[in-house]
């Protein structure tokens, strides 16, 4: 009851304030608009005035919040015969009245490079003591979609499952995509199943008939674009000639590393051998003794074997021994032979004591086996 009454009460006030003044907004225009962005959009709000309003005039245009908690948005500005066009920063240099003097009943702006942020209502109200008037006008920029990216899902081969993909990064929904085919016969696959909101087209069993030039093109209430794909659907695989390379090549690969490892082994037995053999030659062969005091030994041995076992029986048997029976000495082996030895005149013996004038050494040889071996 009390509500109905309320109601009541602002009706009356509405009504005897248009009685009392004549200010009234004569603009009949459709109240929502759509535009593209990049865009010009004029809101119209004409008014009219009555000799009973006096006061000053105020014009307001507010861009109202669609959160009550929030204030709204005040535009631009006209009061005390002046206009106040960059009052709202993110619309500055945008909004401009369409009448250069909004007095005399032109209340209009002008709204241009239309972005998606200034989409909301608009609110003109006219005060002029003691009317008030408003109007208000719901604004809708839209975004043309972007050219969107065609492209193919999963392998393009034959007997498989093909899905072609269009897709706009930008664009005001609602947005409808179309595919067409515009190549050969012009008629997409009969197994194509279309989905015009998510922009795919799948071809189920494709076959080589699918292949050719296909288009996709997106659209919305303010603008379209398109993007063009080439299909190429090929022949499945060989799988077996693959498989049956890759074995070859495995193969092939392991044959390689068993004979690089054979000849590893092999080279590194024949430098173990080749050390062995060198080990065993140096164990068995004694060290090489000098020829000096070989011969010094042999001959200081011989001398005192000689002298020892030396009487006259045996004098005679030295004595016919030949000269090349004595083993030279050190002195004697050094210096070359200045004339080669005269050999002793056939039939003639020496005695003993003539030899040892002579300066000969008794020396005594010890017998020999046939092998060489000294007994």
């Amino acid at each position: 009851m009390e509500l109905s009454i309320a109601r009541f009460c602002c009706v009356l006030s509405s009504l005897l304030a248009g009685l009392v003044s004549g200010l009234e907004i004569t603009s009949t225009g459709p109240t929502s608009l759509e535009k593209a962005s990049g865009q010009s959009v004029k809101l119209d709000c004409q008014f009219t005035l009555a000799p009973e309003d006096s006061g000053p005039l105020d014009i307001e245009w507010s861009l109202l919040s669609s959160d009550n908690q929030k204030e709204d948005k005040v535009v631009i500005l006209y009061s005390g015969d002046r206009a106040y066009e960059d009052y709202y920063a993110p619309m500055k240099g945008r909004v401009h009245f369409n009448s250069a003097d909004p007095k005399n009943g032109d209340a209009s702006i002008n709204l241009t490079g239309l972005k998606s942020s200034d989409s909301g209502t608009y609110q003109c109200k006219v005060k002029k003591a003691p009317g008030i008037r408003s109007r208000k006008m719901l604004l809708i920029v839209m975004v043309k979609p972007s050219k969107p990216r065609c492209y193919a899902e999963g392998p393009t081969q034959q007997g498989k499952d093909i899905v072609l993909r269009c897709l706009s990064s930008e664009g005001t929904n609602p947005l409808q995509y179309s595919w067409e085919k515009t190549s050969d016969s012009k008629l997409l696959p009969a197994s194509a199943v279309l989905d015009p909101v998510g922009g795919t087209i799948n071809v189920r069993n494709a076959s080589a008939t699918a292949s050719g030039t296909y288009r996709c093109t997106a659209s919305n209430r303010v603008g379209t674009e398109e993007c063009i794909l080439y299909l190429n659907v090929t022949p499945p695989p060989n799988t077996a000639g693959i498989i049956a390379g890759a074995i070859i090549a495995v193969l092939l690969i392991l044959i390689i590393i068993a004979i690089i490892l054979f000849c590893c082994c092999r080279a590194r037995h024949r430098r173990k051998y080749e050390k062995e053999i060198c080990n065993e030659i140096r164990e068995d062969v004694p060290p090489p003794k000098s020829r000096v005091s070989t011969a010094r030994s042999f001959t200081v041995g011989s001398q005192r074997s000689s002298l020892g076992s030396m009487s006259p029986s045996n004098l005679h048997e030295y004595a016919l021994k030949p000269q090349y029976d004595k083993i030279p000495s050190s002195e004697e082996y050094e210096r070359p032979p200045s004339h080669p030895p005269l050999p002793p005149p056939s039939g003639a013996k020496m005695a003993g004591p003539n030899l040892s004038r002579m300066g000969a050494i008794p020396v005594m040889i010890p017998a020999q086996n046939r092998d060489g071996s000294i007994v």
